[in-house]
Order: C-alpha cells, then structure tokens, then sequence
C-alpha cells in the first residue's frame, strides 16, 4: 500500500514538473543516459540559487534517473534538513572533517556512496559556489577517477531556456586537461548571470 501511495505521488509531482518547465517556456534535452547507473554529473555554469529550482523540476521531470546532489552541512538545519534529504540532498563537511578524516575525506566519503549504491547519478557544482571563480575545485574529478565512474556533463542553460543531460566525458588522470575540456563544453551555455561563467 505505501509502496503504491509512494508510486502515485512520484507520478503526480512528474506530471507536475512536465506541465511548470513547459509552461515557464523551458524544455528538457539531451536525456541519452537511461541506462547508465552511476556517474558524477557536473553541473555548470552555477551563478544563482535559480539553478536549485530549475534542477528540481529536472529531477521531478525524470523520476527514473537516480540523482542525488552535494550540498553544504550548514544548510541542513531543522527542520529543512528533512525536506533536503527528501530531495536527495548529500550533506557535505566543507571544513574537511567529513568522517573525522582530513582534507581528502569528502572524496572519499563519495567514493564510499558509490561503491554502497547500485544507482547513483551525483550531481556536483564545480564551482563549489554562486560567485565568480578563477579556477574549478577538482573533487567531481576524483569523484569520478576513484569511483571509476563516467563524468555526465549537465546544463542549465537559461539563454537557450533548456537544460539536461549532455555528453559523456572519462577522466583520463591528466586533470588539467581534462577539466579544461569539460570548461570548453560550457563556455557557450549561459547561466542565470553569464558574467560568472566559464571564462
């Protein structure tokens, strides 16, 4: 019974999701993945808390793909914090505490999510914040490195009103130029405010 009530909601938030993107004049591209069961999605360019609203109504938009994303600790609070784990919210300890390891506990940590889970898309912003930022933080990279999981790279592109699920990317261990490839892919898509983009 709770498994069919749990069921009918999820069909009525999809149907919910479908009908706000369509009628706020946006659509959802590029959903070529179905059958992938784990990957780091990186999603970029990052610049305003729109970017959590929009990707919701992605995640309500296709209840089939596994996501869940990082997020601050400090955000967790009573009582939102049972509404962000709801939502698939992953808290994460910025001031590298994380299971009482050190600097590289976060990676680690993830990489534990994904050796436990059978399906498991993570969403990470690699800018790590709304602001303009010189350089990208590399923790989706070795995310993905250790885990041995494919990078997804997924957009919110709000001059194009369109976002999704874009090309796969494997780390090859040669960060930099990894990550600068995976920038380039970004550099025409727009966000909420463009100036803090990609240069």
């Amino acid at each position: 019974m709770r498994y069919s009530i749990s069921r009918l909601l999820e069909r009525w938030a999809q149907k919910l999701a479908i009908a706000l993107v369509h009628r706020l004049g946006w659509s959802i591209h590029n959903l070529s993945h179905p059958t992938v069961k784990k990957a780091v999605v990186v999603l970029a360019p990052h610049t305003s808390n729109w970017d959590f609203f929009y990707g919701m109504l992605f995640r309500f938009s296709c209840p089939s793909l596994p996501i869940r994303f990082a997020i601050k600790k400090e955000v967790m609070f009573f009582p939102l914090s049972y509404l962000m784990k709801a939502l698939g919210a992953i808290p994460i300890d910025r001031s590298g505490q994380q299971l009482g390891k050190k600097q590289s506990s976060r990676v680690t940590f993830m990489v534990e999510l994904f050796n436990r889970a059978d399906k498991l898309l993570l969403i990470i912003a690699p800018e790590g914040t709304r602001k303009c930022v010189r350089r990208w933080k590399t923790g989706f990279y070795r995310i993905a490195e250790a885990a041995n999981v494919p990078i997804i790279l997924g957009y919110i592109d709000y001059a194009q009103k369109t976002m999704g699920l874009g090309p796969f990317f494997y780390p090859t261990g040669n960060i930099e130029t990894d990550i600068a490839t995976i920038q380039d892919f970004y550099r025409p898509i727009s966000g909420k405010h463009p100036e803090q983009g990609v240069r």
